[in-house]
C-alpha cells in the first residue's frame, strides 16, 4: 500500500535545556519558530522539550527520522559549557563523529577577536571550551551567527535536514532569518491556506460536536476547532475553520461550503451564527 503524499513540508522543533523542563524559562523560541514555519507554508508536527542529555536528544531526533520528518530544528545547547551537548546528541543520532570544522573554527576565532577588541573578553585565545563550538558532526555546515559566538549548524541525513540553532533568542532569530529562512523559501512546498471564525450562540458544544464530526469526515482537508465558553448562562462557541490546498480557488470554495453547512446545522439546533472578522479577542 502506497503512503499518502504529504501536502506540506513537515517540521519537528526540539527545544533543549532543563531550564525549559522545570519552568524557569518560557519556551518563546518554539513559538517564534512555529510562527515563522507556518507563515512559510510548513507544518509543525511536534514541539518537544528535552533535557541536556545526549541520549534524550539522540532519541527524539531518531524518532523524527522514523516518522520521515523533512526538517528537524533544534534550539539551545551549542555553547562552550559542559552541559551544551546538542551536537553530541545529533552526532549520536546520525552515527557520525564530531570533528573540528575549519570554517566553524574561523567563525569562532573571528567572533572572539571582535569581543576582545571591544573589551568584552580578556583574551581572543581559542581555548578548548571555545574550540568546542567548532566541533560539528562530520559533513555538517556551520551557519554564521552575527550576534553571538556559537555558529548554527546545518546537516542532512538521508531525506531529513537538521538545523541546530542557539537558545539565545536574538541569536536564534538572526541565524534563522539570515541563513535558514532563505533555504526554506526555496524548499518548502508551496501551498495556499484560508481560515475563518464563526461565532455561535445558544448551542452547547456537546450538542454541536456530533454534527461537526460529520462535517469533518466529509471534508477531511478542513481543520475545525471549537472554543466554548459561557456568558451569563448562555453557551457561546468560537468556531475556527482552516483549510490547506494547492489551489486558492479550492481553499475558498471548500471553506464556503463548510461554513454554510455548519451555519445551517447550528441554526437548526436553535443557535444564532455570525462570522467573526479575524480571531476573537
Amino acid at each position: 500500500m502506497k503512503s499518502k503524499r504529504r501536502l506540506q513540508t513537515t517540521f519537528d522543533i526540539i527545544s533543549i535545556g532543563y531550564e525549559l523542563l522545570d519552568g524557569r524559562i518560557l519556551n518563546t523560541n518554539a513559538k517564534w519558530l512555529a510562527e515563522q514555519i507556518s507563515g512559510l507554508g510548513g507544518k509543525v508536527c511536534r514541539i518537544i522539550a528535552v533535557g541536556d542529555e545526549v541520549g534524550e536528544i539522540s532519541s527524539v531526533i531518531k524518532d523524527s527520522f522514523r516518522r520521515k520528518i523533512d526538517w528537524v530544528i533544534t534550539t539551545g545547547g551549542l555553547g562552550p559549557t559542559y552541559d551544551d551537548v546538542t551536537l553530541q546528541g545529533v552526532a549520536k543520532a546520525v552515527g557520525r563523529k564530531l570533528v573540528l570544522n575549519k570554517r566553524a573554527l574561523e567563525m569562532v576565532r573571528k567572533k572572539y577577536l571582535e569581543l576582545f577588541e571591544k573589551g568584552i573578553v580578556d583574551s581572543p585565545e581559542l581555548t578548548p571550551h571555545r574550540m568546542k563550538m567548532a566541533m560539528l558532526p562530520r559533513g555538517a555546515k556551520p551557519l554564521e551567527n552575527e550576534v553571538g559566538s556559537a555558529p548554527g549548524v546545518l546537516l542532512k541525513f538521508k531525506k531529513t535536514r537538521i538545523v541546530c540553532l542557539p537558545g539565545v533568542p536574538n541569536e536564534l532569530e538572526n541565524i534563522f532569518e539570515k541563513r535558514v529562512k532563505p533555504l526554506l523559501e526555496r524548499s518548502v512546498k508551496k501551498i495556499h491556506t484560508a481560515d475563518r471564525w464563526l461565532l455561535i450562540k445558544g448551542v452547547p458544544e456537546s450538542t454541536l460536536a456530533p454534527k461537526i464530526d460529520d462535517v469533518r469526515s466529509r471534508f477531511p482537508t478542513v481543520y475545525v476547532k471549537s472554543h466554548p465558553r459561557r456568558e451569563e448562562g448562555e453557551s457561546i462557541i468560537n468556531l475556527y475553520m482552516r483549510i490547506i490546498a494547492q489551489n486558492p480557488r479550492i481553499c475558498r470554495e471548500t471553506l464556503d461550503k463548510v461554513e454554510k453547512i455548519i451555519t445551517e446545522l447550528a441554526e437548526e439546533l436553535g443557535g444564532v451564527v455570525s462570522r467573526l472578522e479575524g480571531a476573537p479577542r
